[in-house]
């Protein structure tokens, strides 16, 4: 059973950055795809970026594309997502997720850090 811990949510202006940080337990971390996913209000919960098991493989939503950045660190069992230039959409409870196969359902999850953009 792997257990994943997002932190680094928060409050901040339109054109700021955070950076978010997810650290897994209770399993072998650098066999798992990573992503982050998010869910605003009212919304269906969406795919942000994810990142392969060595770091090399990098995926993104059309929306994000240029202003965040995925990456993992595998000898701290920690993937990261560093939002630049942010906006008042971004808003959302973002996600990270783990699977062993990617393109099939993640098999864990977070609880989720909330990230609000004010205008």
């Amino acid at each position: 059973q792997v257990r994943l811990v997002e932190s680094g949510g928060g409050l901040v202006q339109a054109g700021g950055s955070l950076s978010l940080s997810c650290a897994a337990s209770g399993g072998t971390f650098s066999s798992y795809f990573m992503g982050w996913f998010r869910r605003a209000p009212g919304k269906d919960r969406e795919f942000v970026a994810g990142i392969s098991w060595s770091g090399d493989n990098l995926y993104y939503a059309d929306f994000v594309k240029g202003r965040f950045t995925i990456s993992r660190d595998n000898a701290k069992n920690t993937v990261y997502l560093q939002m630049n230039s942010l906006k008042p959409e971004d808003t959302a409870v973002y996600y990270c997720a783990a699977t062993k196969v990617p393109g099939t359902p993640y098999d864990y999850w977070g609880q989720g850090t909330q990230v609000t953009v004010s205008s």
